[in-house]
């Protein structure tokens, strides 16, 4: 830390800026300052260390708010204060620290202030301290908690009013309007899903970190050339199975307002029961599958067995029931115990072969990538999270606007590139017509019957990927028909176009809606107040536990010293009771 010099004379633009120039100096320096007079006007501080002589004294100008140093007085004897702390280090100071650092990184945690503190000036901090900074510091930039939840409803007002036909209403509980839920799904989202999306769901939750905690519910899907889509997402102050069911109805709310027929739609999700029963509550006539993500993540944590994974995906992925009892054998050689743990789940609801929906492919969902999305923003008022989704939204829809705008292609890229490689491998095929819609397709390893009027083949990828597969393009082509007509209409660049053809607006500063926020502040039957409980004291956990309905044994403890099960080596009373029987 370069030395502060002052002198007689020495002008500040105020008040304010002498005090931080001198506490600055104090901390720099390594000396504790000890005030006699400050106020507006006058300003006489000395070194509190007994027998050092240094003295300073500034004052205001007349009719200025200039402050000037009037004397200044000896030189330090002290030596440079030895103590790790200083009580000039004070949470403010840290905070006008740290700002321009929480602007630029809203996960600056507070071990990096403690070191970014001592690196600079050499001083260390309590933890504690450096955390309420940081909480003040956000506080500062982006507003309080409860100001996040007093402006949800203008907030959503103006979001609907620039975004018309989206949805994003606020539900409270109580006399006193504590907040309970929100739902939110832009209009840009239900017509891209309803006129281009996979018919896929993908369903999750993720933690907030902020004051009053909260859980984000999300909804997503998966375009054409398998990019993110998110449909809907809200925020619960507790994730349970009632939330999950309110939280599903909206959506179903939110789809039959859009659709004249409801689609028929494949939901992924983490297997929590709450999640499986709400689907078939609000969508029975949907299937429900288990993401694969979550079950080989847990698979892979109880069994520690990268092997064991790397088979499950096989099995997951297999086409006949051959190949998926081939790699479930595999499986056994390796864990009879992994196995019986797999049984758990019924394959119809995680393995291709006999899962009765379509997936077109996707065995798992997209959650993980939209949770990143606010994955740094966790800590932030309700407001800014929403607000974040807002904005990455915008530029996603606007991204791929211009990105389809430059494909000239029938199919979209990976759907082209797919198609291409099954033309290539089609030429080496022989194909024996039997009648109008029926052929056989003859491979150096293999025999494939393709039927081109229900758009099947027995390897099934046509069926499981929507796409023709390598044998129904031979097929096709030998009867001189159009492969890519054959091809389901999502894949197509029209439809991924209309998928983002409507735009998501930005809304109006927040100067201008806060208006509207203020007047219900002033009134408490529109007020919306955050959820009585908050974050508890503590480290928060990371990471969800994954597939939650699984009754899994509890870990059994076992002892060193007289080979018991039940307790550890450390509370073990083997000697105690020996020593009472020799008594």
């Amino acid at each position: 830390m370069e030395d502060h010099t002052f002198f007689v004379g020495q002008e500040f633009p105020d008040v304010k800026a002498f005090r931080n120039a001198i506490k600055e100096a104090a901390i720099g320096q390594h000396f504790e300052l000890r005030i006699i007079k400050s106020d507006l006007i006058r300003y006489f501080a000395k070194c509190a260390a007994e027998g050092c002589p240094w003295r300073i004294r500034a004052v205001k100008l007349p009719n200025v708010p200039t402050f000037t140093i009037r004397s200044l007085e000896g030189t330090h004897t002290c030596g440079k204060n030895a103590q790790n702390g200083h009580h000039q280090a004070s949470v403010d100071w840290i905070v006008s620290f740290i700002e321009e650092r929480l602007r630029d990184n809203i996960n600056y945690k507070p071990k990096d202030i403690l070191h970014d503190i001592h690196k600079q000036y050499g001083i260390t901090i309590p933890y504690k301290q450096a955390w309420r900074a940081k909480e003040r510091g956000l506080a500062a930039i982006y507003g309080s908690s409860e100001e996040g939840y007093c402006l949800l409803p203008s907030y959503c007002e103006q979001l609907k009013k620039t975004n018309p036909g989206s949805i994003a209403e606020v539900f409270t509980s109580g006399a006193d309007r504590r907040f309970q839920r929100l739902f939110v799904s832009f209009y840009a989202s239900i017509y891209g899903f309803l006129n281009g999306c996979l018919p896929i769901v993908g369903l999750g939750g993720i933690q907030l970190k902020s004051k009053y905690l909260g859980t984000l519910l999300s909804a997503t899907s998966f375009d054409a050339d398998g990019g993110l889509f998110p449909l809907a997402f809200g925020v619960v102050d507790v994730e349970n199975d009632e939330s999950w069911m309110w939280f599903l109805s909206e959506l179903h709310r939110a789809l039959e307002m859009n659709a004249q027929n409801m689609l028929h739609l494949t939901f992924l999700s983490d297997g929590q029961k709450g999640i499986m029963d709400a689907v078939r509550r609000k969508f029975p006539s949907s299937s429900h599958a288990f993401c694969m993500h979550h079950l080989t993540e847990s698979l892979g944590k109880d069994f520690k067995n990268s092997r064991l994974v790397h088979l499950l995906w096989k099995a997951a992925y297999a086409t006949t029931t051959v190949g998926f009892k081939e790699k479930m054998a595999e499986m056994e050689e390796i864990s009879s115990e992994a196995v019986k743990w797999i049984q758990q789940f019924p394959p119809s609801n995680w393995a291709l072969v006999y899962f009765e929906g379509t997936r077109y492919g996707h065995l798992s969902s997209n959650i993980e990538e939209f949770n990143k999305w606010i994955l740094e923003a966790r800590e932030l008022p309700i407001i800014q999270v929403i607000d974040r989704i807002h904005c990455k939204l915008m530029a996603e829809f606007e991204d791929r606007r211009s990105k389809a705008n430059s494909w000239f292609s029938v199919l979209v890229p990976s759907a082209e590139k797919r198609m291409a490689e099954a033309i290539n491998l089609a030429a080496t095929y022989q194909v024996l017509r039997s009648d109008e819609v029926e052929f056989e397709v003859i491979s150096a390893e293999r025999s494939d019957i393709v039927n081109i009027g229900t758009h099947c083949c027995s390897c099934r990828d046509w069926q499981l990927y929507g796409i023709p597969c390598s044998h129904a393009v031979a097929a096709v082509i030998s009867c001189r028909k159009d492969v890519y007509a054959l091809t389901e209409k999502c894949f197509t660049v029209t439809s991924y176009r209309d998928m983002y053809a409507e735009e998501i607006h930005p809304i109006p500063e927040k100067v201008e809606w806060k208006k509207l926020g203020e007047v219900h502040m002033g009134d408490d039957a529109q007020v919306v107040r955050p959820p009585k409980f908050r974050r508890p004291p503590g480290r928060p956990e990371k990471k969800r536990i994954c597939v939650e309905d699984i009754s899994r044994e509890k870990h059994t403890v076992h002892c060193s010293r007289c080979n018991q099960t039940g307790h550890y080596k450390t509370t073990c009373k083997a000697d105690a009771m020996k020593g009472i029987e020799q008594f």
